[in-house]
C-alpha cells in the first residue's frame, strides 16, 4: 500500500505522488507518516521534508518554510508557505 502525498503552496500544487513514507519537520519535532496513519494536524517549521518512495530507499529532501500538515483518510497534505525549488 502507498501513502498519497501532496505538497502545496498558496500559489500552486508542487507535488502529488504515492510514496512509502514522509518525514515532516513539525514545530514539536519531526514525525513520520505511513499509509494508515491516524488523522491529525500539525504546524510545520522551516526544514526538510524527507520523502521515501519505497521502503529502504534514500530520501528525497525538499526544503519548506512554515505551514501546516494534515493527515486524513486521503493521505498527507502539506501546505507550505514557501518551497525551495
Amino acid at each position: 500500500m502507498a501513502l498519497h502525498f501532496e505538497l502545496v503552496t498558496p500559489a500552486r500544487l508542487v507535488r502529488s505522488d504515492d510514496v512509502y513514507m514522509v518525514v515532516v519537520p513539525g514545530t514539536e519535532g519531526e514525525f513520520g507518516v505511513l499509509e494508515g496513519h491516524a488523522p491529525f494536524m500539525s504546524t510545520v517549521r522551516d526544514g526538510a521534508l524527507k520523502i521515501y518512495k519505497t521502503d529502504g530507499a534514500a530520501p528525497e529532501e525538499i526544503q519548506v518554510q512554515g505551514g501546516f500538515a494534515e493527515v486524513g483518510e486521503n493521505g498527507l497534505t502539506v501546505l507550505a508557505e514557501h518551497v525551495e525549488a
